[in-house]
């Protein structure tokens, strides 16, 4: 089964799409989330990992569809295993590449690469065919990102942290692929994920223990670290499994930038930040570009 842009009657609502953008707007939640946690940054993305896999994982073993995925084949196990390392690898370069080269220069690159290497990798696997839909989308969406990230602020870019932020964002795109491909030939969302997620929240436990766990002892960060893994990372991340039934893997990493969108918003209401013309002008872009791949067009 391929992933190609609408094609079947099942693909032709809002489904999919608006599955994957609410998935992203729960995501961008957890950078104000973040603000009021006293931790270092990459023990809360391990903490989030963690949980999040374990809740993902039990959803997996409740729904039944675990046994059968596994039982598929050495195969199958050797690309779950590559896609658990992948997510850990998107998370740990994530936080390191923010940490050496800035909040701003990090997100964007991050975020912003991934819709090209999903495009890529789509096309070098032949999983789908990049329309001039899809391109005109990612360029006005990466663009719009950018300008919403950077507009107004002083980015400090250093090369160590760009390429870090670069493996990141192929670390993003390689394991939606990898989740896109087990899904769309027929195996369980919930069981493809809860195997991907809890996997790597194994592999990042060390990584936990070594930056310090005890803020997950204390109220707020007990309450953070809870809705950081169930609600952005296990419902979002069923949201957007079952998103990826429909969704091309190519058009789903490119509305996942609606991530940064909701972030800058909360930024702006709720901690009182300041967007200049330049970043509103990338936040409508932004928008304006998803919706554009969004909305089924009148042939579809």
């Amino acid at each position: 089964m391929t992933t190609t842009e609408v094609s079947s009657p099942a693909r032709r609502g809002l489904g999919g799409s608006a599955d994957i953008v609410l998935a992203a707007a729960l995501w961008g939640t957890t950078g104000t989330v973040r603000s009021f946690v006293h931790a270092d940054p990459v023990a809360v993305g391990a903490a989030r990992l963690l949980i999040g896999g374990a809740f993902l994982f039990a959803v997996a073993l409740r729904g039944g569809g675990l046994r059968p995925l596994l039982a598929r084949g050495t195969r199958t196990r050797l690309v779950l295993l590559l896609g658990a390392v992948l997510v850990a690898v998107y998370q740990t370069a994530f936080f390191s590449a923010v940490a050496r080269t800035g909040v701003a220069t990090g997100t964007v690159v991050t975020i912003g690469s991934g819709p090209v290497f999903a495009g890529l990798l789509s096309r070098l696997l032949r999983m789908g065919t990049l329309t001039p839909r899809w391109m005109l989308s990612t360029a006005g969406a990466v663009a719009g990102c950018a300008a919403l990230t950077l507009g107004g602020q002083a980015a400090g870019v250093e090369p160590a942290g760009v390429a870090l932020a670069l493996l990141s964002g192929f670390g993003y795109a390689a394991y939606a692929t990898v989740a896109s491909y087990l899904i769309t030939r027929g195996d369980d969302s919930r069981a493809v994920l809860g195997a991907l997620f809890g996997g790597s929240g194994v592999l990042l436990l060390p990584v936990l223990l070594i930056a310090g766990s005890g803020w997950l002892f204390t109220g707020g960060g007990a309450a953070a670290a809870v809705y950081l893994g169930v609600i952005t990372t296990g419902i979002g991340y069923l949201l957007y499994g079952r998103g990826l039934r429909t969704t091309p893997v190519a058009a789903a990493t490119t509305l996942t930038l609606a991530e940064p969108a909701v972030a800058a918003l909360l930024g702006l209401f709720v901690l009182g930040e300041h967007l200049g013309a330049i970043a509103l002008g990338g936040l409508a872009l932004l928008a304006a570009s998803l919706l554009t791949l969004t909305l089924p067009t009148r042939s579809q």
